[in-house]
């Protein structure tokens, strides 16, 4: 049995509003219209749903019954409606964002905002070396989550974390003066405060692994190749935090920041802004060991 769901609105508007004349007005209809939507379901389904008198409306145990799946019905076609209602919404956004801000969750969150908004073309450039804030400052990009020592009003901070010295847990120092090291290629932040806080010091230090994603620099690292410096939610099973050992000095803060350039003010940038920035904190894999050497 098919039900109209015009009259399934008009017999939970008489039901809300407690009659037909305030049912008609919110349906922006007339009482008598109403009164014949009521009177085509009660015939459809071959049972009164509404007790009428002169100055009660009730329902039926039947209509009582129905008002239920009536509701959840309507609940379920408001919500189909705007799951598949063509957005107005269309252009482009460019968007940069650094490997280790997003991770696994990057593609689920592409992929809500290509469903939600079908007729906008996103262009994605997810890397640690890259200079995201001259590529925005150049109009190469829209959007951009940069990662920075903390600096003020700079954008919209999505995330503050802390920058440590990160080895394998089996690591051990070579013999010779000389710290190997793993880090990023320039100009990535991390590699940038791990050399300007080593040049205040007078370790002897030198790079022997370089690469340009996450996964090469875990790998260095979990091998026992090398320090490197991440963020301490970066750290994982094999790792721990070496601040002080080695002649190893602090270092500070990072911010994780979206910032826009002259495409960000577009409808399309606007949305995806607000989705990033409403993105929920990550949740560190349980059992994380934050261990310190």
């Amino acid at each position: 049995m098919d039900f109209d769901p015009t009259l399934l609105r008009a017999f939970v508007a008489v039901n809300e509003s407690g009659g037909f004349t305030r049912a008609a007005q919110r349906l922006n209809l007339t009482q008598s219209a109403v009164s014949h939507q009521i009177r085509r379901l009660e015939e459809h389904i071959g049972r009164p749903l509404l007790h009428r008198t002169t100055r009660k409306l009730t329902l039926t145990e039947d209509g009582v019954d129905f008002l239920r799946y009536a509701q959840q019905i309507l609940l379920t076609l408001d919500a189909l409606s705007r799951r598949f209602l063509p957005s107005p919404v269309s252009g482009s956004v460019r968007f940069g964002v650094p490997e280790n801000f997003m991770g696994e969750r990057l593609p689920t969150l592409l992929c809500q905002f290509a469903r939600a908004y079908p007729a906008v073309r996103l262009d994605v450039n997810v890397s640690m070396n890259l200079d995201l804030r001259a590529l925005i400052e150049a109009d190469e990009l829209d959007l951009a989550v940069v990662i920075s020592v903390p600096r003020g009003k700079d954008g919209m901070l999505l995330r503050r974390t802390q920058l440590v010295w990160v080895a394998a847990e089996t690591f051990e120092k070579p013999g010779g003066p000389s710290l190997p090291l793993a880090f990023f290629p320039a100009p990535c932040i991390y590699r940038q405060v791990g050399v300007t806080a080593l040049d205040k010091t007078p370790i002897e230090w030198h790079v022997v692994f370089t690469s340009p994603s996450q996964q090469g620099m875990r790998a260095a690292v979990l091998a026992g190749l090398a320090v490197t410096v991440l963020t301490r939610d970066d750290l994982e099973p094999g790792m721990k935090i070496v601040d002080g050992q080695f002649g190893l000095p602090p270092l500070p803060q990072a911010d994780f920041t979206l910032i826009c350039g002259k495409g960000g003010k577009t409808p399309a940038a606007r949305e995806f802004g607000e989705l990033i920035l409403n993105l929920p904190e990550p949740v560190l894999t349980p059992g994380r060991p934050l261990k310190r050497g």
